[in-house]
């Protein structure tokens, strides 16, 4: 049997299919979703719960002429398969595929590249003004989640779209979760929007008379509901405050009622706000059941969900699980998580002490300095936010904390390459955004033991510290009963030699060794350091070397520019002495999405090629000793 998925290369077929045919649509849609994600992984929670709103701004809209933001993008897969990419699909966030968030290098109907929450609404506002200043008629487009509006930034946009713009459509996506459910004040605000009985009544007549009616009825009914607004307070005031003309809740998987409200809300000539209901995973009853799961998993069994049996150990878990035995010991403990409690594994700790955990939404500054407050009181704040979404509170790291010297600990998740994720996910840039603040302390443990020892020794710095470690699995190592204190700024000399002096930051410390195995069966002598300090640096420790040895090598799951190799430099350069540095890391450019290993070799963080920028450095070690013989 033919399925309409089959015919649908371009916007114009779905004009032409019946309201029963697009209903069919969306369940192939959806059933093509599951079984291609099945065998690739992706985030299909999401994707399931905006394929009719997906149809019906392709319908009612022109790509690429109109434009379409998405906040985060990541539920942009549908977008991407009526634009032309279905024989792609089952490339997405595959190494060479399709990118898993709206690429602007993709597709020309990918009008903006996102992979963090916030920017929907600015992006959006910035090619309404442009199309502005520039003549133009073209509709612009802003889809944004109800977690988006924990973030500030919507705020900002949304400060400005009345005084620049008269054109300008935002839809709310309302569907009470970003990974974990939603939480705070505005979570709490939709769902009285939502739950308001005089509210609810009257906008379910609006959805009756728009599916009866169709479009000349829409007009009509908006001002009846204005009127009707009249004498009550409304929970859309907000909005309204804002400059935005307010429309909803409406059903955001009623197909014609979304396709008649878009086709409305185009001849409006002012800012309008449509907020929709939606259900995360609607269609496919595992991901309705463990929405957080759900919203970005591997592969799967499309039958049941299932997914293979974890194995080892993460470095988040270890986190989580060495945070409660402090807490348990240390009642100033407080753990703070910006909307991300399952992926930095603090779900784990909030059981054990509930009033002292803290989630405050996709709101990374202000999580940055409400720790700063709490530190001024005596507590001991520990933020656990992934590398990549840190950046968004660089200012605040800065003023509010490092100014102060106040004992925040950041335990950035992710740091290093985030695979499938891609170039927004990526934390490769930390240690350059942070060995340049006064006061930090910033450290790398090269496996799970040493995490646990560098949180207890980050509890006692009476300053500012923080911890990159990488997504995934632990090494494996048997770990102490209790973490023990390190001495602030002292490396570990693994191994001692006298020709080469290799170190191996973090989790690279497996290649630092095996390529000392190598040197050493080789005939040459070689040390292998663990650094465990970007800052302060064991400049006993680098001199001690750089004094007897004639090449450095650094190993680091990082960008070179600012990294720790350019940091090795600079000490080198301050000491007064001259050592050639081989530095290992990531190039000074964006790093694809792919798996680790595969990006790692194609982009020369391995042994290989350690070896061979050493070959020169070699020969004149092999000459020297001919020369001494």
């Amino acid at each position: 049997m033919a399925l309409l998925l089959d015919s649908i290369q371009s916007a114009q077929d779905l004009r032409r299919l019946t309201p029963s045919e697009l209903d069919s649509l969306a369940t192939e849609i959806r059933d093509f979703l599951i079984q291609t994600l099945s065998r690739t992984g992706g985030h299909l929670g999401p994707n399931l719960g905006v394929v009719e709103l997906s149809i019906a701004l392709h319908i009612a809209f022109n790509t690429p002429e109109d434009k379409i933001t998405m906040d985060v993008s990541h539920q942009a897969y549908i977008h991407k398969l009526l634009t032309g990419r279905r024989d792609r699909l089952d490339t997405i966030r595959q190494p060479g595929g399709l990118n898993g968030f709206m690429l602007r290098t993709e597709s020309e109907h990918d009008a903006y590249g996102a992979g963090h929450a916030g920017t929907a609404l600015s992006a959006a506002l910035g090619m309404a003004v442009a199309r502005d200043l520039s003549g133009g008629t073209n509709h612009v487009i802003a889809v944004a989640g109800d977690a988006a509006f924990t973030n500030g930034i919507s705020y900002e946009a949304l400060n400005n779209i009345a005084e620049q713009t008269k054109k300008l459509i935002v839809v709310l996506n309302d569907n009470e979760w970003s990974i974990d459910r939603n939480v705070g004040a505005i979570a709490g605000y939709f769902h009285r929007i939502v739950t308001n009985e005089r509210y609810k009544h009257l906008h379910d007549s609006a959805a009756r008379l728009l599916e009866r009616f169709g479009g000349k009825t829409v007009a009509q009914v908006a001002r009846k509901a204005e009127e009707a607004a009249k004498g009550m307070l409304w929970p859309s005031m907000l909005f309204e405050e804002f400059g935005l003309k307010y429309y909803g809740p409406i059903d955001g998987h009623n197909l014609p009622l979304l396709i008649e409200t878009f086709n409305f809300l185009k001849t409006e000539n002012r800012p309008v706000l449509l907020h929709i209901l939606t259900k995360k995973g609607k269609g496919y009853q595992p991901a309705l059941d463990k929405q957080k799961k759900f919203h970005g998993l591997g592969p799967y069994d499309p039958e049941t969900g299932d997914t293979k049996p974890a194995g080892q150990v993460t470095y988040s878990e270890v986190f989580a699980n060495t945070l409660v035995q402090l807490a348990n010991d240390d009642e100033k403990i407080v753990a703070i998580t910006a909307a991300m409690p399952n992926g930095t594994a603090l779900d784990l700790f909030r059981p054990h002490h509930p009033k002292r955990y803290f989630d405050v939404g996709i709101a990374e500054e202000h999580a940055v300095i409400f720790a700063a407050g709490l530190a001024t009181q005596g507590y001991k704040p520990v933020c656990a936010i992934y590398s990549t979404f840190l950046q968004r509170a660089f200012d605040p790291i800065v003023h509010d904390v490092c100014l102060q010297k106040l004992p925040v600990v950041f335990c950035m998740d992710r740091a290093g390459l985030s695979g499938d994720d891609g170039p927004t996910h990526h934390g490769l840039f930390d240690i350059a955004y942070l060995r340049s603040v006064p006061e930090i302390v910033l450290m790398v443990p090269k496996d799970e033991d040493e995490l646990a020892d560098m949180m207890l020794t980050s509890l006692q710095i009476p300053g500012p510290s923080a911890i990159r470690y990488p997504r995934g699995v632990v090494t494996g190592v048997a770990r102490k009963p209790r973490p023990a204190l390190l001495p602030i700024g002292k490396a570990e000399v693994l191994a001692n030699g006298s020709d080469v002096a290799i170190f191996g930051l973090g989790p690279m410390m497996t290649l630092a060794q095996e390529l000392g195995a190598w040197l050493e069966g080789e005939g040459y002598s070689a040390a292998v350091i663990n650094p465990r300090f970007v800052k302060p640096l064991d400049l006993e420790v680098i001199e001690a070397y750089a004094r007897r040895v004639s090449v450095f090598v650094t190993f680091e799951d990082h960008v070179l520019s600012g990294g720790f190799g350019s940091a090795i430099i600079e000490a080198l350069s301050n000491i007064g002495l001259s050592v050639p540095v081989v530095r290992i890391g990531w190039p000074d450019q964006f790093i694809e999405h792919g798996k680790v290993d595969q990006l790692r070799a194609h982009h020369g963080l391995t042994v290989e090629a350690a070896r061979t920028q050493l070959q020169p450095h070699l020969a004149s070690i092999r000459r020297r000793a001919r020369i001494a013989i």
